[in-house]
């Protein structure tokens, strides 16, 4: 069989176009034509690809704030001298824990009943299922993932043979997933319109989780430096374990696009997996140790400027 001959552009460029056309504020490209001849044939495919319209500059902005977030609070190890203190790390899961439920109700849920008004007094049907789809996915990884919880002596998942720096970095990675699973649903909505999302409103949600990385990161790579880990190695840890959300994102925004319909269900499946992380990692972890209301406080911070943020920006 003769082989085929690309007279012009070569499909494998297409990618390179892709990419570069990221860095260049996503300006379109002219019309790809590859010409394919075979045994005196010719198959013309035009690829017309209107980069602005797929994957706007916005959505990359929306997808690596959070990502940033994480990096800068595990950039910590570079300024700060001292091991982040335990009450000082309780008040931080609790602002993180605040964030999330508030992120879970009003970016996620009551956008995904909106989305099923057609549905009249059934309406919640996406949401309840949705939520606990989030819910069983969460805790399925729970079971599987080996990972360390700060301040536990006992590792959770099936049993490995990884070091404790692994898993500890697991168990943030972990928590992330349904982060990035939340921004990536929100963003679809946006991008696939006809789903009463705004730009705003996905902005909010993203520097919200942004805003509630940064002492995420930090309580990653801080307690590694404290234990004799070089500064760029803390630093390393504490980012990867945030690498995961634009990943999910990425995923998330793929799946709406084949099954645009989906949309509801994917927006509460992300909160069910938000808000399982809340009930079994977060409240626990800022509730051990000596009494202190700090965690509780910290709570309400987190949840008041979530709230804020989606209902001022997502108006």
């Amino acid at each position: 069989m003769e082989k085929y001959k690309i007279e012009k552009d070569s499909v494998y460029e297409i990618p390179i176009r892709f990419l570069v056309a990221s860095v260049s504020r996503w300006q379109s490209w002219p019309t790809d034509r590859c010409t394919c001849r075979s045994s005196g044939s010719t198959l013309r495919n035009t690829f017309t690809v209107r980069l602005e319209e797929i994957m706007p500059i916005e959505l990359w902005q929306g997808l690596l704030i959070p990502f940033a977030g994480t990096t800068l609070g595990a950039a910590c190890v570079f300024f700060m001298r001292n091991n982040l203190s335990e009450l000082v790390q309780r008040a931080l899961t609790g602002f993180a824990a605040g964030v999330m439920v508030a992120a879970s109700v009003w970016s996620l849920l009551l956008p995904a009943m909106e989305q099923a008004v057609d549905m009249g007094r059934w309406s919640f049907v996406p949401a309840v299922v949705g939520f606990w789809l989030g819910i069983l996915f969460l805790l399925g990884l729970d079971r599987l993932i080996p990972h360390l919880h700060h301040g536990s002596a006992e590792a959770e998942g099936i049993k490995s043979s990884l070091g404790k720096t692994t898993m500890l970095t697991l168990a943030v990675a972990l928590h992330n997933i349904p982060e990035g699973m939340a921004v990536g649903a929100v963003y679809a909505g946006w991008l696939y319109g006809d789903s009463g999302i705004t730009l705003a409103g996905a902005l909010a949600l993203s520097l919200g989780i942004a805003i509630q990385n940064f002492p995420e990161g930090a309580i990653i790579s801080m307690p590694l430096k404290a234990e004799g880990f070089s500064q760029s190695r803390s630093f390393l840890y504490g980012m990867l374990s945030g690498a995961v959300e634009p990943i999910g994102a990425i995923l998330t925004i793929l799946l709406a696009g084949i099954l645009v319909p989906v949309l509801p269900y994917a927006l509460s499946f992300a909160a069910g997996a938000m808000v399982y992380v809340v009930v079994e990692e977060l409240i626990p972890e800022m509730s051990v140790g000596k009494h202190s209301n700090i965690g509780t406080i910290l709570f309400a911070v987190g949840f008041t400027l979530m709230m804020t943020l989606d209902v001022a920006l997502g108006a």
